[in-house]
């Protein structure tokens, strides 16, 4: 199985606000970049966005050590929180519901076809971390955005 390094991180322009995410996918002497930018959206579901679009990139199955320096990402995958939450009908307890179950539903399926592990980092303690803050800025500050249309239908209804 092949060993891929992912770095993620999003970005967000007010919470929520105009939001861009960017990944950087390492694969022995290979780099690949990605990234988007979006109109509305939240910090957390760039976080989010950036890991799914990583994972989505690989077409097999592949050993990831993925590192964010989101521990919402992290911990809702790492610690079984998104496992959880859609196991009670996407509630977080009794009372709260989850928010950005879309797109965890979607980081869940990812991580049933690849083996993931997810890792926090500080905040640009890395050089592919601190690559993948300046393209996610540069993501959001693109003069078209696409929609994010999972926040726009699910979270503000």
């Amino acid at each position: 199985m092949k060993q891929v390094i992912i770095y993620t991180d999003g970005a967000c322009s007010g919470n929520p606000g105009r939001g861009g995410y960017a990944a950087v996918l390492v694969y022995n002497d290979h780099k690949r970049e990605l990234n988007a930018g979006y109109q509305l959206t939240t910090n957390n579901r760039m976080e989010l966005m950036a890991a799914i679009s990583a994972l989505s990139a690989l077409k097999e199955p592949c050993q990831v050590t993925l590192y964010s320096d989101s521990q919402y990402l992290v911990n809702a995958m790492q610690l079984g929180w998104a496992k959880r939450w859609k196991a009670n009908g996407w509630k977080r307890n009794r009372k709260e519901k989850a928010t950005n179950t879309d797109l965890l539903d979607k980081l869940l399926e990812l991580c049933a076809f690849h083996h993931v592990e997810f890792v926090w980092i500080p905040r640009n303690s890395h050089e592919l971390a601190k690559l993948c803050d300046k393209l996610a800025g540069n993501a959001l500050n693109q003069p078209e955005l696409l929609p994010d249309t999972g926040y726009e239908e699910i979270d503000l209804v």
